[in-house]
């Protein structure tokens, strides 16, 4: 295994993915579409991976969408308490899934997304 593909290549994908995660774009999604798809990780150690490479994400992009009054400061510890809840619960229930009926499952997540951002309504509308 070269440098490049065992240092490089995931070291830009990381970087990548985070500048796109800070914007609120979903690298998230782009990062577990590579880890497994690309990469040859296991869907469940790809979940888990992203699961912990949010963290640092959110805490270093939060202090930008704070300053821009884009957080909603009346929902945020809800918002907070029942992510951490519902995260620890599809955590849980995905370790106990086939990994085929899970990579169907974020399929058609992804294609309901999708379909959601190219018909849906449109802030503004």
């Amino acid at each position: 295994m070269s440098v490049v593909t065992q240092w490089i290549v995931p070291l830009a994908v990381g970087a990548a993915t985070g500048v796109l995660s800070g914007c609120g774009v979903g690298g998230g999604t782009l990062l577990l579409v590579y880890l497994t798809v690309f990469a040859g990780v296991d869907q469940h150690q790809a979940q888990g991976i992203n699961l912990l490479y949010f963290l640092p994400a959110a805490a270093l992009a939060l202090p930008a969408h704070w300053k821009g009054g884009h957080v909603a400061k009346p929902v945020l510890l809800p918002a907070i308490g029942a992510g951490l809840v519902l995260a620890g619960a599809a955590a849980w229930m995905a370790t106990a899934l086939d990994v085929g009926l899970l990579r169907r499952c974020f399929g058609v997540f992804l294609a309901a997304v999708g379909i959601w951002e190219l018909f849906g309504k449109k802030g503004g509308e």
